[in-house]
């Protein structure tokens, strides 16, 4: 190519080809967006609009999985998900003639575990499969994975009818304090597996984050015991 004409030219030739069209005098390049079409059609039709010929060009691709993201965009959804559980048990607290720290602990725990059974029941199969490989009564029997969701959906609905305070605090400090100890234990190994705290919607992977969630869900089913 030469002058504009010739670019003028060429991207009609190559129109019929592509959803988008982009040709340059210099370099002396077209592009095609959405091609449907061969390169031996593509030049059949430049022969046709002149002395033109076009050849194919490896761009290299930028593997977006392979980037590393922050630790904000990680962990985006578990942090929405505890914010809004967080600001509505707080607004419960605010309608009331004054804040009682133990029923906002009992509506947030509600909150936590029914929201997080919730998410682990949308694939319960996927769930299980994911538990059984760091929970350390999950590998041993896989069937506790299918039922670990529903001691969860169980402890929210004890918390939110405040059903025999001292049973239900009891059993999630001993069902929270177990979990952690699998979490910790995948952690110090290093192992990149994903967390299955949300099921498997969102991929989470398993680090810190997930022991401190485990560790304050024990802690504060203690502190309301004591």
């Amino acid at each position: 190519m030469h002058c504009n004409s010739c670019v003028a030219k060429v991207k009609t030739a190559l129109g019929p080809f592509a959803k988008k069209v982009t040709v340059t005098l210099n370099p002396p390049t077209a592009s095609l967006s959405h091609a449907n079409a061969t390169i031996d059609e593509i030049n059949r039709a430049l022969a046709q609009a002149g002395d033109y010929k076009a050849t194919t060009v490896d761009i290299p691709t930028v593997d977006t999985e392979a980037l590393p993201r922050t630790w904000l965009a990680t962990y985006q959804p578990l942090l929405i998900i505890v914010a809004y559980i967080l600001g509505v048990s707080i607004l419960i607290e605010l309608g009331q003639p004054s804040f009682d720290e133990s029923r906002w602990m009992n509506h947030f725990m509600a909150g936590f575990f029914l929201v997080f059974s919730f998410f682990k029941m949308l694939n319960i199969q996927a769930f299980a499969s994911s538990y059984a490989m760091y929970d350390l009564l999950a590998i041993r029997f896989k069937a506790y994975g299918y039922i670990y969701p529903f001691i969860e959906l169980g402890l929210g609905i004890a918390y939110l009818i405040s059903y025999n305070p001292i049973t239900t605090n009891t059993l999630t400090l001993i069902v929270m304090t177990f979990s952690s100890l699998g979490v910790i234990k995948a952690v110090l190994d290093k192992q990149k597996i994903r967390c299955a705290c949300l099921g498997t919607v969102f991929n989470l992977p398993m680090s810190t984050v997930t022991i401190i969630e485990d560790l304050l869900m024990a802690a504060m089913a203690l502190w309301m015991l004591i």
